[in-house]
């Protein structure tokens, strides 16, 4: 025997209605459904409120509102019953709206809505729907009664929240049905006070009403029919991975249906667990579907959570003293205080110092619970033995479920994980210690990012999900979102780690997709985009507050490294191939890799000297592994390692600068990297990472070129002024040549010094053995002495420095679980 309830996108249409028709007639239901719960209409509970209190305020638009109420219930008799059933229809939708009239008549006249009143308005809704759809069951030859649950559920007078005295409503509802053999379509939300007067049941009420009556009759199964496939590991409206839970235990609905999750309100489950009968959640517009099992008895699931829930808006409130430290009944007290003014407490959180409590409650009754507490504790407040109360607003509690929890080590780290490594706030902890629930009260602007946070870290294990923001699409970060694109389906596929573009700007305009860009047409994106504000960019990025979101800067200028610290303070990595913050000012360099390291926040910079080889985290490795970097010498500029490999006396010096930029390896004006300034960067980094406090202005620079062609007043002009110096620069390369040694362009950090050079390298020289564009550095430690450590390759390039940008965003995935 089955009771089945139907929400109010279930009978919002006379379409809709014809598939529940459907449902009670296939094969599963047909001769097996007892009695049919409907809520009203979709909308209209809310419209009939609406309606009252603007008859209490005495605005005559609310005939208007009435009017259009009236409407839709006729046209939804007109399409889904005929002949007799129409007229009858007809009838009751008449007389209900009549008396709805007059009832909201007196309610003008007075100026007065009690809450009985509004009860009793409400109840037009249901008991409209019932009606109108046990007669479409007639209609479509289905034999069925209309059943008002207030003959039968009985209550106290608590309107709007009425209590249901359960077993005088279960002998009501078995003497109703011992005369009733048909198909019976029962009002929700609805029941009746002893002397006959109306009352609503409370947020859920015709869920609850359903559970009443399933347990009224020893129901096999109580079937809650709405417009999900069934309770889901989180609110699919936050959450887009979120899956349908093919099972769940008793306790784990009521924690996941307590915290927020609406399929369920908690009181539905109590009279169904009570007597045993499970309840399933199902699709009116999805039948084939099975739906979620709510059960006492189910098996375990795949993961030790069984889901993700929150309440959207609570405040905290916090009682904390030192005379709070070791008295007996102070939490009494406290708490005896709120259930006088009726103050529902959601969370409670105690420190074991017995110092502070805090707890939460919706945001109407922290003013009301902030008085109760000062006027209960007056005397100790007055004697400063007590604090006032502080209230603190705008929270959301976040709460994970599961029987899979029990004695599993590790979850509580792996949910606060998820939440600190995402800048995530924690205000208040609570777990029970059943281990059924771990709750935490957060800001309430970072409700969703934590929930997709701890969804990804437990239902997506080993799923890493990047949202990257892009500053800079030229060379680089052109290449780098060519590579994404590629990689894209073989990382998520392979090594199950997505990265997803929902940011990306260049010096002109920006674009963004909270739900992802293509790489392949950013550029196109970009063009239909909005204008460039570095700003702006960041505020979009706070705007959007996207769980394990990261930050690229793919620029060579000063601009966007300003913005570096604040996006580490918002618990962003950032990824840069950009050496101007660590090349800057070494106080702020220092200030950025501390804030990095203190707070576990990745700062990944290993593409700011020689491309893509892993130079930087070498260095690293060696220092924390506990050794001693005594001498690096290295070649770092692929353009003039190119310029000076190929320089044998073959060709000029001027036609290798020209042979250089032709193939991409200078700046469109070869003396941004001829300047030296750029090697004298990457050395100045290199002497930092091996500690050395140094200013750019402490390393020793020897230039290349000279005044004249540095001042020319154009590249064309450089390079007729570079031609003029072949001669002079050829009789330094002869020089080095006759002593059997070539020239290289050098950078030496040692002894808390660094310097860039033209060397000459005799024949053993490790830099004799480049090629092409190669970079190569050396470095010498207490144990790496006799033979020192030598990293090689190609150092600059496109590819090989995107490649670097997007080895350090995947492995910034790889912190992410």
């Amino acid at each position: 025997m089955l009771v089945l309830k139907f929400c109010g996108t279930s009978v919002g249409s006379p379409l809709a209605i014809r598939k529940l028709i459907d449902v009670v007639r296939d094969g599963a239901h047909e001769g097996k459904t007892r009695i049919v719960v409907v809520s009203a209409f979709s909308g209209i509970t809310d419209q009939l409120i609406e309606t009252a209190r603007l008859a209490e305020a005495g605005d005559g638009i609310y005939e208007e509102k009435l009017l259009s109420m009236r409407k839709r219930h006729d046209e939804s008799v007109a399409e889904l019953c005929a002949g007799e059933d129409r007229k009858v229809a007809d009838e009751f939708v008449a007389a209900a709206f009549e008396e709805l009239a007059g009832t909201l008549k007196g309610v003008r006249l007075l100026g007065e809505l009690s809450a009985r009143s509004l009860d009793f308005v409400m109840s037009f809704g249901e008991r409209l729907s019932a009606f109108i759809v046990s007669r479409a069951f007639r209609s479509a030859g289905k034999e069925a009664d209309f059943l008002d649950a207030r003959l039968v559920l009985r209550t106290d007078d608590q309107y709007g929240a009425a209590v249901c005295r359960k077993e005088e409503s279960y002998a009501s509802v078995r003497a109703a049905l011992n005369s009733r053999p048909a198909l019976q379509i029962a009002t929700g939300f609805i029941a009746a006070t002893e002397d006959g007067h109306t009352t609503t049941l409370g947020r859920g009420g015709s869920d609850l009403s359903t559970a009443l009556f399933g347990a009224a009759i020893g129901a096999d199964e109580i079937e809650i029919w709405t417009d999900v496939d069934g309770i889901l590991t989180a609110d699919p409206k936050q959450v887009k991975t979120a899956f349908r839970i093919e099972s769940i235990s008793y306790e784990e609905a009521m924690e996941l249906s307590h915290f927020g999750a609406k399929v369920l309100h908690p009181p539905t489950v109590r009279p169904a667990f009570e007597k045993g009968i499970p309840i399933r959640i199902r699709n009116t517009f999805n039948p084939s579907c099975s739906g979620t099992l709510i059960a006492s008895d189910v098996p375990p699931g795949q993961y030790p959570v069984r889901g993700v829930s929150s309440i959207k808006d609570v405040s905290l409130v916090r009682v904390q003293g030192p005379g709070m430290v070791g008295v007996t009944g102070f939490s009494s007290r406290l708490f005896g205080c709120l259930a006088r003014r009726g103050i529902n407490v959601i969370l409670i959180s105690q420190a074991s110092s017995e110092h502070s409590i805090c707890f939460a409650v919706l945001p109407k009754d922290a003013v009301p619970a902030g008085n109760a507490i000062k006027d209960e504790f007056e005397r100790e407040i007055s004697a400063g033995s007590i604090d006032y109360p502080a209230i603190e607003r705008d929270m959301s509690i976040i709460a994970v479920v599961g029987a899979g929890m029990k004695r599993t080590p590790g979850i509580s780290g792996k949910v606060f994980h998820s939440l600190g490594r995402n800048g995530v706030n924690i205000f208040a902890i609570a777990q029970g210690s059943s281990e059924l629930n771990i709750s935490a009260v957060i800001a309430r602007n970072d409700e969703s990012k934590a929930l997709n946070a701890v969804h990804e870290a437990f239902f997506l294990s080993g799923v890493r999900s990047v949202n990257l923001f892009l500053v800079g699409v030229g060379l680089i970060g052109g290449t780098l979102l060519e590579q994404i694109s590629r990689q894209r389906e073989l990382l998520s596929d392979q090594h199950r780690i997505r990265v997803n573009l929902i940011g990306v700007a260049n010096s002109r305009r920006m674009a963004f997709d909270r739900h992802g860009l293509d790489p392949a047409a950013a550029k196109a994106a970009l063009d239909a985009g909005e204008g460039f504000d570095l700003k702006a960019f960041v505020e979009r990025m706070k705007g959007f507050n996207l769980p394990n979101t990261a930050f690229c800067d793919c620029t060579a200028g000063d601009a966007v490294p300003t913005v570096y610290m604040e996006l580490l303070k918002l618990a962003v990595p950032i990824v840069t191939p950009n050496k101007r913050a660590n090349s800057g000012k070494y106080a702020d360099y220092r200030a950025l890799v501390d804030y990095s390291r203190e707070r576990g926040i990745p700062y990944l910079y290993e593409t700011t000297v020689c491309a893509g080889l892993p130079v930087i985290s070498t260095l690293h490795d060696l220092f924390l592994s506990g050794d001693r970097v005594r001498r690096i010498e290295a070649v770092v500029s692929g353009t003039l390692s190119f310029i000076f490999n190929n320089w044998d006396g073959a060709k000029t010096f001027s036609a290798l600068v020209r042979e250089a930029k032709a193939k991409g390896y200078t700046e469109p004006d070869p003396r941004d990297d001829l300047n030296a300034m750029d090697a004298a960067r990457k050395a100045l980094i290199l002497a930092r990472e091996c500690g050395m406090a140094l200013e750019f202005e402490d390393v020793e620079i020897e230039p290349i070129l000279p005044d004249s062609c540095l001042k020319a007043p154009s590249v064309d002009a450089f390079f007729e002024e570079l031609e003029k110096q072949d001669a002079a620069f050829e009789q330094k390369r002869k020089a080095a040549e006759s002593k059997g040694k070539a020239l290289r362009y050098v950078a030496v950090v040692e002894d808390g010094k660094a310097k860039i050079f033209v060397r000459e390298a005799a024949a053993n020289d490790p830099f004799r053995s480049l090629v092409d564009a190669d970079n190569m550095v050396v470095v010498t430690t207490d144990r790496y002495s006799s033979l020192p450590l030598v990293v090689k390759g190609p150092g600059a390039g496109a590819q090989v420095t995107a490649g670097g940008v997007f080895a350090d965003v995947v492995r910034i995935a790889r912190t992410l679980v």
